[in-house]
Protein backbone atom coordinates (compact mmCIF):
# COMPACT_ATOMS: atom_id res chain seq x y z
CA UNK A 1 0.00 0.00 0.00
CA UNK A 2 2.00 3.38 -0.93
CA UNK A 3 -0.90 5.87 -0.15
CA UNK A 4 -3.58 5.61 2.74
CA UNK A 5 -7.71 4.71 2.06
CA UNK A 6 -9.32 7.66 1.57
CA UNK A 7 -11.52 7.22 4.62
CA UNK A 8 -8.35 7.59 6.61
CA UNK A 9 -6.66 10.38 4.86
CA UNK A 10 -10.01 12.14 5.81
CA UNK A 11 -9.82 11.00 9.35
CA UNK A 12 -6.23 11.87 9.79
CA UNK A 13 -6.84 15.12 7.73
CA UNK A 14 -9.86 15.90 10.16
CA UNK A 15 -7.48 14.91 13.43
CA UNK A 16 -4.82 17.10 12.31
CA UNK A 17 -7.45 20.18 12.24
CA UNK A 18 -8.78 19.33 15.48
CA UNK A 19 -5.03 19.15 16.91
CA UNK A 20 -4.85 22.65 15.69
CA UNK A 21 -8.34 23.61 17.40
CA UNK A 22 -7.44 22.20 20.37
CA UNK A 23 -3.30 23.90 20.59
CA UNK A 24 -5.48 27.48 20.01
CA UNK A 25 -8.24 26.74 22.68
CA UNK A 26 -5.48 25.50 25.33
CA UNK A 27 -4.30 29.29 25.35
CA UNK A 28 -7.38 31.05 25.95
CA UNK A 29 -8.05 33.09 29.26
CA UNK A 30 -11.17 30.60 29.48
CA UNK A 31 -9.56 27.57 29.45
CA UNK A 32 -6.60 28.20 31.51
CA UNK A 33 -9.04 29.47 34.34
CA UNK A 34 -10.86 25.68 33.83
CA UNK A 35 -8.46 22.85 35.68
CA UNK A 36 -11.12 20.64 34.08
CA UNK A 37 -10.89 21.80 30.84
CA UNK A 38 -7.47 22.24 30.37
CA UNK A 39 -6.93 18.56 31.71
CA UNK A 40 -9.37 17.33 28.89
CA UNK A 41 -7.94 19.33 26.33
CA UNK A 42 -4.65 18.12 27.41
CA UNK A 43 -5.44 14.19 27.46
CA UNK A 44 -7.65 14.68 23.89
CA UNK A 45 -3.86 16.32 22.65
CA UNK A 46 -2.10 13.58 23.73
CA UNK A 47 -4.19 10.90 22.42
CA UNK A 48 -3.96 12.73 18.59
CA UNK A 49 -0.44 14.54 18.65
CA UNK A 50 1.83 11.23 17.69
CA UNK A 51 -0.76 10.55 15.42
CA UNK A 52 -0.85 13.53 14.01
CA UNK A 53 3.11 14.23 14.03
CA UNK A 54 3.44 10.62 12.20
CA UNK A 55 1.30 11.35 9.68
CA UNK A 56 3.10 14.79 9.03
CA UNK A 57 6.17 12.98 8.30
CA UNK A 58 4.10 10.13 6.15
CA UNK A 59 2.83 13.58 3.83
CA UNK A 60 6.53 14.41 3.74
CA UNK A 61 7.59 11.58 2.55
CA UNK A 62 4.96 11.17 -0.09
CA UNK A 63 5.94 15.00 -1.39
CA UNK A 64 9.49 13.73 -1.49
CA UNK A 65 8.36 10.64 -3.33
CA UNK A 66 6.53 13.20 -5.65
CA UNK A 67 9.24 15.24 -6.27
CA UNK A 68 12.00 12.68 -7.12
CA UNK A 69 9.73 11.03 -9.65
CA UNK A 70 9.32 14.51 -11.40
CA UNK A 71 13.32 14.60 -11.65
CA UNK A 72 13.13 11.60 -14.00
CA UNK A 73 12.28 13.41 -16.94
CA UNK A 74 14.31 15.82 -16.08
CA UNK A 75 17.05 16.78 -18.43
CA UNK A 76 20.10 16.24 -15.99
CA UNK A 77 20.30 12.57 -16.40
CA UNK A 78 22.86 12.39 -13.26
CA UNK A 79 20.06 13.96 -11.08
CA UNK A 80 17.33 11.78 -12.90
CA UNK A 81 19.82 8.64 -11.49
CA UNK A 82 20.27 9.84 -8.08
CA UNK A 83 16.52 10.34 -7.71
CA UNK A 84 15.59 6.72 -9.60
CA UNK A 85 17.97 5.48 -6.97
CA UNK A 86 15.89 6.86 -3.73
CA UNK A 87 12.53 6.12 -5.14
CA UNK A 88 12.59 2.15 -3.90
CA UNK A 89 13.27 2.86 -0.60
CA UNK A 90 11.19 6.09 -0.08
CA UNK A 91 8.18 3.31 -2.06
CA UNK A 92 8.70 0.75 0.72
CA UNK A 93 8.62 3.38 3.95
CA UNK A 94 5.45 5.21 2.58
CA UNK A 95 3.41 1.51 2.19
CA UNK A 96 5.08 0.66 5.55
CA UNK A 97 4.24 4.18 7.34
CA UNK A 98 0.44 3.88 5.47
CA UNK A 99 0.00 0.30 7.24
CA UNK A 100 1.39 2.15 10.67
CA UNK A 101 -1.43 4.92 9.99
CA UNK A 102 -3.77 2.61 9.39
CA UNK A 103 -3.48 0.50 12.53
CA UNK A 104 -2.74 3.53 14.39
CA UNK A 105 -6.38 5.18 12.92
CA UNK A 106 -8.43 1.70 13.37
CA UNK A 107 -7.10 1.45 17.47
CA UNK A 108 -8.55 4.75 17.60
CA UNK A 109 -11.93 3.81 16.50
CA UNK A 110 -12.47 2.22 20.02
CA UNK A 111 -10.57 1.99 23.74
CA UNK A 112 -8.10 0.36 22.80
CA UNK A 113 -5.65 3.22 24.49
CA UNK A 114 -7.72 2.74 27.86
CA UNK A 115 -6.95 1.19 30.86
CA UNK A 116 -9.19 -1.63 31.98
CA UNK A 117 -10.94 -3.24 34.93
CA UNK A 118 -11.91 -6.97 34.25
CA UNK A 119 -14.40 -8.93 36.28
CA UNK A 120 -14.56 -12.74 36.43
CA UNK A 121 -17.44 -14.57 37.90
CA UNK A 122 -17.96 -18.32 38.12
CA UNK A 123 -20.79 -19.94 36.20
CA UNK A 124 -22.03 -23.39 36.65
CA UNK A 125 -19.77 -25.75 38.31
CA UNK A 126 -20.17 -25.22 41.69
CA UNK A 127 -16.16 -25.43 43.43
CA UNK A 128 -14.61 -26.32 40.53
CA UNK A 129 -15.82 -23.01 38.58
CA UNK A 130 -14.81 -20.77 41.68
CA UNK A 131 -11.17 -22.51 41.43
CA UNK A 132 -11.51 -21.87 37.86
CA UNK A 133 -11.92 -18.30 38.65
CA UNK A 134 -8.68 -18.14 41.07
CA UNK A 135 -6.98 -19.73 37.71
CA UNK A 136 -7.84 -17.09 35.59
CA UNK A 137 -7.08 -14.56 37.69
CA UNK A 138 -3.33 -16.04 38.15
CA UNK A 139 -3.39 -16.28 33.89
CA UNK A 140 -3.89 -12.37 33.46
CA UNK A 141 -1.41 -11.43 36.71
CA UNK A 142 1.35 -13.36 35.22
CA UNK A 143 0.19 -11.83 31.28
CA UNK A 144 -0.03 -8.77 33.20
CA UNK A 145 3.33 -9.04 34.29
CA UNK A 146 4.80 -9.85 31.17
CA UNK A 147 3.49 -6.65 29.39
CA UNK A 148 4.57 -4.45 32.60
CA UNK A 149 1.07 -3.51 33.68
CA UNK A 150 -0.25 -3.00 36.96
CA UNK A 151 -2.72 -5.32 38.22
CA UNK A 152 -4.63 -3.74 41.43
CA UNK A 153 -7.59 -5.73 43.36
CA UNK A 154 -11.10 -3.98 43.46
CA UNK A 155 -13.23 -6.88 45.13
CA UNK A 156 -13.90 -10.77 45.27
CA UNK A 157 -15.52 -12.87 46.83
CA UNK A 158 -13.50 -16.29 47.97
CA UNK A 159 -14.50 -19.86 48.46
CA UNK A 160 -13.36 -21.96 51.69
CA UNK A 161 -11.44 -23.85 48.89
CA UNK A 162 -9.50 -21.22 48.05
CA UNK A 163 -11.55 -20.32 44.96
CA UNK A 164 -13.24 -16.63 43.97
CA UNK A 165 -17.28 -16.43 43.57
CA UNK A 166 -16.72 -13.17 41.65
CA UNK A 167 -13.10 -11.13 41.54
CA UNK A 168 -12.57 -7.48 39.90
CA UNK A 169 -9.14 -6.02 39.13
CA UNK A 170 -7.78 -2.95 37.43
CA UNK A 171 -4.85 -3.52 34.95
CA UNK A 172 -3.17 -0.28 33.92
CA UNK A 173 -0.59 0.46 31.53
CA UNK A 174 -0.50 1.33 28.20
CA UNK A 175 -3.10 0.58 25.48
CA UNK A 176 -4.19 -2.24 28.19
CA UNK A 177 -8.03 -2.38 26.95
CA UNK A 178 -6.31 -3.15 23.02
CA UNK A 179 -5.24 -5.93 24.15
CA UNK A 180 -6.98 -7.58 27.16
CA UNK A 181 -10.96 -6.59 25.42
CA UNK A 182 -10.91 -9.82 23.66
CA UNK A 183 -11.18 -11.84 27.22
CA UNK A 184 -14.48 -10.58 27.56
CA UNK A 185 -17.03 -13.79 27.82
CA UNK A 186 -17.67 -16.96 28.58
CA UNK A 187 -14.53 -19.34 29.21
CA UNK A 188 -15.18 -23.40 29.85
CA UNK A 189 -13.31 -25.46 31.40
CA UNK A 190 -12.90 -29.42 31.04
CA UNK A 191 -10.67 -31.07 33.81
CA UNK A 192 -10.74 -33.73 36.57
CA UNK A 193 -11.30 -31.42 39.88
CA UNK A 194 -8.99 -32.21 43.13
CA UNK A 195 -11.88 -33.85 44.74
CA UNK A 196 -12.76 -36.21 41.92
CA UNK A 197 -11.53 -39.89 43.20
CA UNK A 198 -12.79 -41.77 40.07
CA UNK A 199 -10.74 -39.57 37.72
CA UNK A 200 -13.44 -38.09 35.89
CA UNK A 201 -13.77 -35.00 33.92
CA UNK A 202 -15.88 -32.33 35.16
CA UNK A 203 -17.07 -29.39 32.72
CA UNK A 204 -17.52 -25.79 34.32
CA UNK A 205 -17.41 -22.09 33.22
CA UNK A 206 -16.40 -18.77 34.36
CA UNK A 207 -17.52 -15.33 32.76
CA UNK A 208 -15.15 -12.48 32.22
CA UNK A 209 -16.19 -8.80 31.58
CA UNK A 210 -13.38 -6.08 30.59
CA UNK A 211 -14.38 -2.82 30.59
CA UNK A 212 -12.61 0.22 29.83
CA UNK A 213 -11.41 2.85 32.53
CA UNK A 214 -13.25 5.76 32.16
CA UNK A 215 -12.61 9.47 33.60
CA UNK A 216 -15.09 10.97 35.64
CA UNK A 217 -15.62 14.37 33.33
CA UNK A 218 -16.81 11.52 30.87
CA UNK A 219 -19.66 9.93 32.24
CA UNK A 220 -22.18 12.54 34.22
CA UNK A 221 -23.30 10.72 37.39
CA UNK A 222 -25.59 12.72 39.65
CA UNK A 223 -24.62 12.26 43.19
CA UNK A 224 -28.31 12.54 44.20
CA UNK A 225 -28.84 9.12 42.02
CA UNK A 226 -26.31 7.16 44.23
CA UNK A 227 -27.37 5.24 47.63
CA UNK A 228 -24.16 4.18 49.08
CA UNK A 229 -23.95 1.68 51.95
CA UNK A 230 -21.03 0.93 53.95
CA UNK A 231 -20.40 -2.70 55.65
CA UNK A 232 -17.45 -4.54 57.28
CA UNK A 233 -15.42 -6.68 54.35
CA UNK A 234 -15.30 -10.04 54.86
CA UNK A 235 -12.70 -12.97 53.63
CA UNK A 236 -9.23 -12.86 54.19
CA UNK A 237 -7.96 -9.07 54.52
CA UNK A 238 -5.76 -8.36 57.50
CA UNK A 239 -6.84 -7.06 61.12
CA UNK A 240 -9.42 -4.34 59.50
CA UNK A 241 -11.64 -7.41 58.26
CA UNK A 242 -15.32 -7.29 60.33
CA UNK A 243 -13.64 -4.67 62.87
CA UNK A 244 -14.13 -1.53 60.75
CA UNK A 245 -17.20 -0.04 58.20
CA UNK A 246 -14.21 -0.15 55.02
CA UNK A 247 -16.33 -1.56 52.68
CA UNK A 248 -18.36 0.50 50.36
CA UNK A 249 -21.76 -1.01 48.22
CA UNK A 250 -23.04 2.14 45.36
CA UNK A 251 -25.94 1.81 43.96
CA UNK A 252 -26.80 3.79 41.18
CA UNK A 253 -30.61 3.80 41.32
CA UNK A 254 -31.47 5.12 37.46
CA UNK A 255 -30.01 1.91 36.38
CA UNK A 256 -29.93 -0.12 39.29
CA UNK A 257 -25.95 -0.91 38.66
CA UNK A 258 -24.61 -2.30 42.07
CA UNK A 259 -21.09 -2.24 42.86
CA UNK A 260 -18.87 -2.86 45.62
CA UNK A 261 -15.17 -2.82 46.56
CA UNK A 262 -13.30 -4.03 49.92
CA UNK A 263 -9.76 -4.56 49.13
CA UNK A 264 -8.51 -1.17 50.53
CA UNK A 265 -8.52 -0.19 54.66
CA UNK A 266 -9.64 3.07 53.71
CA UNK A 267 -13.80 3.47 52.67
CA UNK A 268 -12.76 6.59 51.32
CA UNK A 269 -10.26 4.26 48.83
CA UNK A 270 -12.85 1.95 48.49
CA UNK A 271 -15.76 4.62 47.23
CA UNK A 272 -13.54 5.94 44.78
CA UNK A 273 -12.63 2.53 43.29
CA UNK A 274 -16.70 1.54 43.50
CA UNK A 275 -17.27 4.83 41.53
CA UNK A 276 -14.32 4.23 38.75
CA UNK A 277 -15.98 0.76 38.56
CA UNK A 278 -19.66 2.32 38.23
CA UNK A 279 -18.66 4.78 35.81
CA UNK A 280 -16.92 1.77 33.58
CA UNK A 281 -20.04 -0.12 33.69
CA UNK A 282 -22.54 2.51 32.70
CA UNK A 283 -19.99 3.81 30.03
CA UNK A 284 -19.56 0.23 28.70
CA UNK A 285 -23.67 0.20 28.56
CA UNK A 286 -23.66 3.38 26.41
CA UNK A 287 -21.29 1.96 24.45
CA UNK A 288 -23.22 -1.20 23.80
CA UNK A 289 -26.80 0.88 23.14
CA UNK A 290 -25.05 2.62 20.77
CA UNK A 291 -23.34 -0.41 18.60
CA UNK A 292 -26.92 -2.43 18.64
CA UNK A 293 -28.25 0.85 17.23
CA UNK A 294 -25.57 0.89 14.63
CA UNK A 295 -26.19 -2.92 14.33
CA UNK A 296 -30.04 -2.54 13.70
CA UNK A 297 -29.29 0.45 11.00
CA UNK A 298 -27.06 -1.40 9.21
CA UNK A 299 -29.97 -4.61 9.69
CA UNK A 300 -27.54 -6.78 11.27
CA UNK A 301 -26.39 -8.44 14.31
CA UNK A 302 -23.68 -7.72 16.12
CA UNK A 303 -22.85 -10.68 18.41
CA UNK A 304 -19.03 -10.44 18.75
CA UNK A 305 -17.57 -10.26 22.29
CA UNK A 306 -21.07 -10.65 23.92
CA UNK A 307 -20.38 -11.86 27.16
CA UNK A 308 -22.86 -14.61 26.74
CA UNK A 309 -20.59 -15.80 23.93
CA UNK A 310 -18.47 -18.71 24.68
CA UNK A 311 -15.33 -17.48 23.37
CA UNK A 312 -12.78 -20.43 24.62
CA UNK A 313 -12.70 -24.07 25.93
CA UNK A 314 -9.77 -24.97 28.09
CA UNK A 315 -9.00 -28.82 27.70
CA UNK A 316 -6.53 -29.48 30.52
CA UNK A 317 -6.40 -33.70 30.05
CA UNK A 318 -5.86 -33.10 26.71
CA UNK A 319 -3.39 -29.92 27.11
CA UNK A 320 -5.59 -27.90 24.45
CA UNK A 321 -7.04 -24.36 24.86
CA UNK A 322 -9.71 -23.98 21.42
CA UNK A 323 -10.18 -19.99 20.88
CA UNK A 324 -13.72 -20.59 19.22
CA UNK A 325 -13.64 -16.96 17.38
CA UNK A 326 -9.91 -18.11 15.43
CA UNK A 327 -11.17 -21.96 15.66
CA UNK A 328 -7.52 -23.00 16.56
CA UNK A 329 -5.52 -24.64 19.06
CA UNK A 330 -2.90 -23.82 21.33
CA UNK A 331 -0.96 -25.34 24.07
CA UNK A 332 -2.87 -25.12 27.64
CA UNK A 333 -0.08 -25.02 29.88
CA UNK A 334 1.78 -22.18 27.75
CA UNK A 335 -0.90 -20.08 28.08
CA UNK A 336 -1.28 -20.25 31.33
CA UNK A 337 1.94 -18.87 31.87
CA UNK A 338 0.59 -15.78 30.78
CA UNK A 339 1.41 -16.47 27.25
CA UNK A 340 -1.64 -15.37 25.49
CA UNK A 341 -0.12 -13.50 22.60
CA UNK A 342 -0.65 -15.74 19.93
CA UNK A 343 -4.28 -15.72 20.63
CA UNK A 344 -4.61 -12.10 20.92
CA UNK A 345 -2.49 -11.18 18.05
CA UNK A 346 -4.90 -13.23 16.05
CA UNK A 347 -7.77 -11.92 17.14
CA UNK A 348 -6.17 -8.40 16.66
CA UNK A 349 -5.45 -9.32 13.32
CA UNK A 350 -9.37 -10.46 12.52
CA UNK A 351 -10.62 -7.10 14.23
CA UNK A 352 -8.67 -5.19 11.88
CA UNK A 353 -10.10 -6.79 9.16
CA UNK A 354 -13.50 -6.47 10.30
CA UNK A 355 -12.70 -2.39 11.16
CA UNK A 356 -11.47 -1.55 7.22
CA UNK A 357 -14.63 -3.58 6.31
CA UNK A 358 -16.45 -1.13 8.68
CA UNK A 359 -14.73 2.08 6.66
Amino acid sequence: MTQLHAKVQQRLDRLVARANELMALSVTPEVLADPEKMSKIHRELGGATPVVRRYQDFQKKVRELDDNRSLLDGDDADLAELAGAEIPDLEASIASESEALLDLMLADVGDDRRNCIVEIRAGTGGDEAALFVRDLIGLYQRYGARMGWSVEPMSSVPTETGGFKEAVFTVRGTSVFHYLQFESGGHRVQRVPETEAKGRVHTSAATVAVLPEVEEVEVHIDPQDLRLDTYRASGAGGQHVNKTDSAVRITHIPTGTVVACQEERSQLKNRNKAMSLLRSRIYESQQRAAEAARAAERREQVGTGDRSDRVRTYNFPQDRLTDHRLNKNFPLAQIMEGKLEPIIQGLQHAQRERRIAEL
